[in-house]
């Protein structure tokens, strides 16, 4: 009776194993980690495997665990499920397309999967099937995995089932046009002729360039792609395919808020390409590179522009700043997307730590109230020396923001290591593309207006100065 029993739920776990992609893995690595990622990031893969998706990008940061997912266990499991699957993985390299091609041959000669899936075997080597850093064959089937680096042949057989993952080395690589035309050439000429009517196609890989091969097949009006991209820290509201809220990192337990926006700070271009999933070509950029300073002249007047958020996704952006009748010293950002009974109060005391005397507020959906809070707030907590204004921005945004950014990067000053006060604010700014496809403008836009409030009070000064002299 135990051994029925005990063979009973043998077959159990067999079959669960052989029905859920999350199963096989736990029983392969009974000590993988799984986050809310990891178990999402496997549906959506076996989805793949069932044939239920036949074109699939995931677009995922370094070290959060796609390879081993993706490009190791699946082959694996979709092998098991069809050992007539002819399976191509390609990567920048032989090399680590070799290095995926042992991790597969060591889990299909592992106790466990063959306990899973018993007609799946390998080569002994004097059986005529391969089994090599090139080919590994499914012994009575016609199955196999190909491995192969860009730039490699795929002649031969069909290939059902193709993976792609990381066809660049690094960033270098990445941005060189050269490299990106060769790998687009390979992708068209070689990888894509052995396709056929009913091949699957999966890409997975950090992105570093909006010229990588998913990025040009995006660019097409007709792709078919299912589109998954989780970048390392969350912006904006909670979805079906990321619940995170705002501001939370992907993979905590492997790399902390903390730890990112460090990487942020030291290369924003890099991170918001690698770690953010969001490529944008150098010199596609709107801004230089900001001057800094290191005290603010005695004789600068205090003020402050705030803007209020138009939407829900939109930022809260109020700058204070000191002003000379040359240059303009930002002295402290809030930039967030709270809600106007945290960001009232937080601006309210901004105002008075910056020793604020003139505030501007947008008076554009809601402004106006704002102004009227942050006013009655200011009294309360005993700061009477902020006059508080506000106006409305009629105005076309994105072209005050195009004309003006020339002007902003010649008058504009920032604190010295402002990345690391102010990283998001920094972000959205200094990544501000000159082309559309930006998520947030609310940065460019509060300080395109304060410089257009500073070169309108100096074209006054400058005319009445002249009326004074003739």
């Amino acid at each position: 009776m135990k051994t029925d029993v005990k063979q009973a739920l043998f077959e159990y776990n067999r079959r669960k194993c052989r029905e859920s992609f999350l199963a096989f893995i736990k029983a392969i690595m009974p000590s993988y980690n799984f986050t809310w990622f990891h178990i999402r990031y496997a549906l959506e893969l076996e989805k793949f495997a069932k044939g239920d998706i036949k074109k699939l990008t995931i677009n995922i940061p370094p070290q959060h665990g796609k390879s081993l997912l993706s490009t190791v266990l699946l082959p694996c499991w979709m092998l098991g499920l069809n050992p007539d699957d002819q399976i191509a993985i390609a990567s920048y390299n032989q090399g680590l397309a070799s290095r995926f091609g042992r991790m597969i041959t060591r889990i299909i000669e592992s106790p466990v999967y063959r306990e899973i899936f018993p007609d799946v075997t390998l080569s002994n080597g004097a059986d005529g099937y391969q089994k090599n850093s090139d080919e590994i064959e499914i012994v009575n089937f016609n199955g196999c995995v190909r491995l192969v680096g860009v730039g490699s042949g795929l002649t031969g057989r069909p290939i059902d089932k193709l993976i792609l993952d990381d066809l660049y080395k690094d960033a270098s690589e990445a941005w060189s046009p050269v490299v990106q035309d060769s790998v687009w050439d390979w992708y068209l000429s070689v990888a894509q002729t052995r396709l056929h009517n009913d091949s699957q196609e999966l890409q997975v890989y950090t992105r570093w360039s909006p010229k990588d091969v998913i990025g040009r097949l995006l660019d097409e009006s007709n792709h078919n792609w299912r589109i998954l991209k989780y970048p390392a820290i969350k912006i904006g509201e909670p979805t079906q395919d990321d619940p995170r809220n705002d501001g939370e990192a992907l993979f905590p337990d492997r790399h902390s808020i903390d730890k990112l926006q460090e990487a942020r700070i030291r290369d924003p271009h890099s991170f918001e390409c690698l770690f953010q999933q969001d490529p944008k070509p150098r010199e596609g950029l709107l801004y230089r590179q900001f001057e800094t300073y290191q005290s603010v002249p005695s004789n600068a007047i205090r003020k402050a522009y705030i803007d209020t958020a138009d939407t829900g996704k939109d930022f809260l952006c109020s700058v204070c700043y000191a002003q000379t009748k040359d240059l303009i010293y930002v002295l402290d950002v809030v930039y967030t997307q709270d809600p106007m009974e945290i960001t009232e109060p937080k601006v309210a005391n901004q105002l008075m730590h910056s020793q604020v005397t003139d505030a501007v507020v947008e008076s554009n959906n809601g402004g106006r109230g704002f102004a009227r809070n942050v006013e009655v707030i200011s009294r309360k907590i005993g700061n009477y020396k902020t006059t508080i204004t506000w106006e409305a921005q009629r105005q076309n945004k994105e072209a005050r923001i195009l004309t003006n950014s020339s002007t902003v990067n010649n008058l504009i000053r920032f604190p010295e290591h402002w990345e690391r006060l102010w990283p998001i604010f920094h972000a959205d700014l200094t990544m501000f593309s000159a082309k559309s496809g930006n998520k947030h403008d609310d940065a460019p836009d509060t300080l395109t207006a304060i410089v257009e409030r500073f070169e309108t009070k100096n074209s006054k000064s400058n005319s009445a100065a002249l009326k004074a002299f003739r």
